[in-house]
């Protein structure tokens, strides 16, 4: 289902039997994502993007290269489906000799993600912290820098809505010190695929 037609079915109510549903197609491959939860991407188009964001301590979590702290280059729309999700905002100051994070840029490809260090060095500090349980709903425009918190131990999964906005670009803070590399997403078995949707929806039903 479309971008369009995902976010007419939250519209409406419908959160729950439209994950349900599409938690019963066909051809789901999920992977580890950097950001420390399992994606189950369920739609893509042009820069139109549906997946299911599950944080669970059943799945060994992949290791992010430069840090939590990140900004997109598409505007999002996440509604948590179980669980508690913080959405920390950060504050970003441009600093050179007190800096404390470099801006990498990440580019994404079917093959993984390439991370490029920029010449932008820079202080954070936590801003905003929103608590976001079970039915609720945020949005967050593209290029805010933030993080995506689940209490330690805590189980949760989000409906992510992803739009891109021309001009802008995935970015990441991380050691000043960081080079260029690659890193490789971890697709889940089959198995493992199969388990993360007996999850999500166990806690649905």
């Amino acid at each position: 289902m479309s971008h369009h037609g995902v976010y007419q079915q939250l519209a409406r109510g419908q959160a729950r039997p439209w994950a349900l549903a599409a938690l019963s197609g066909t051809g789901i491959r999920a992977v580890r994502h950097p950001l420390g939860f399992v994606c189950l991407p369920l739609e893509r188009d042009g820069g139109d993007g549906v997946c299911l964001h599950l944080w669970s301590a059943t799945f060994a979590h992949a290791e992010s290269t430069t840090s939590g702290i990140h900004c997109h280059s598409w505007d999002l729309f996440s509604h948590v489906l179980y669980g508690q999700v913080h959405n920390v905002h950060v504050e970003v100051t441009d600093a050179v000799r007190d800096a404390t994070h470099r801006v990498f840029e990440v580019v994404s490809a079917a093959d993984g993600d390439h991370i490029t260090p920029t010449g932008r060095t820079v202080r954070q500090e936590t801003g905003l912290v929103e608590v976001f349980g079970p039915g609720d709903t945020y949005t967050l425009p593209a290029g805010r820098f933030h993080s995506s918190v689940v209490p330690e131990g805590g189980e949760a999964a989000t409906i992510a809505l992803g739009r891109g906005r021309p001009g802008s670009r995935d970015l990441s803070l991380g050691p000043l010190g960081t080079g260029d590399h690659h890193v490789s997403r971890q697709p889940l078995d089959e198995e493992e695929t199969a388990l993360a949707v007996r999850l999500i929806a166990a806690h649905l039903s």
